[in-house]
């Protein structure tokens, strides 16, 4: 019966695919479960907290860039010239930079595919000096964080994102970053359609 073993062939093919899928989500939880277990071995050295998100944002766009083709986005960059340097693993910061900036650049793009032309998609980076140290604002235009979840978006596993686009440990593990460093990461969202989260880096 052709039909019939085409209409299996089919049915082999979709599992193949969902098998793939899940193992990739697998294999993505159980580096994040490691990454999130290993201290960091890094010392802390004087940093220059603007060059550090320059470079970073840079890497971050870049990187998205090279897996979404089509991505555009509006990209502004505010940095104090009186933050200096601080006192950091400045790799550990940098990966708490680009979990918080690839996550903006999802939330744009997937507005973008929502509302169309009609939409600018922007994300907005600022630093500021502080009496502690500085502070490294992310805020991006898209869809917002509903009030109802707030409160979870650094528990282990907790994700808005769709299945297979993402572990739910990313955040967590950047809130553990940055408390392990003396700091601490914030949702700093007033606004709904406004995503905002704020890094203080003690000196």
């Amino acid at each position: 019966d052709v039909h019939e073993a085409s209409s299996i062939a089919e049915n082999l093919k979709d599992n193949e695919a969902k098998i793939n899928l899940h193992g990739k989500r697998a294999d993505g939880i159980v580096k994040s479960m490691l990454q999130h277990s290993r201290s960091s071995t890094g010392q802390k050295e004087l940093t220059d907290v603007n060059k550090l998100v320059e470079e970073y944002v840079r890497l971050a766009y870049h990187g998205y860039r090279a897996r979404k083709k089509d991505f555009n986005v509006t990209l502004d960059i505010h940095t104090d010239p009186q933050v200096g340097p601080v006192m950091m693993v400045s790799q550990d910061i940098g990966r708490v930079l680009l979990n918080l900036l690839n996550n903006a650049f999802q939330a744009v793009e997937e507005k973008s595919w929502a509302e169309g032309n009609g939409y600018q998609p922007r994300v907005t980076v600022q630093t500021t000096r502080t009496q502690q140290g500085a502070d490294i604002r992310v805020e991006d235009n898209g869809p917002g964080i509903p009030k109802a979840i707030r409160e979870k978006i650094f528990q282990p596993f907790f994700t808005t994102k769709p299945t297979g686009h993402g572990t739910g440990l990313g955040l967590s593990l950047s809130y553990d970053i940055a408390k392990a460093q003396g700091g601490q990461l914030l949702l700093d969202t007033e606004k709904d359609g406004i995503t905002a989260f704020l890094l203080h880096i003690k000196a």
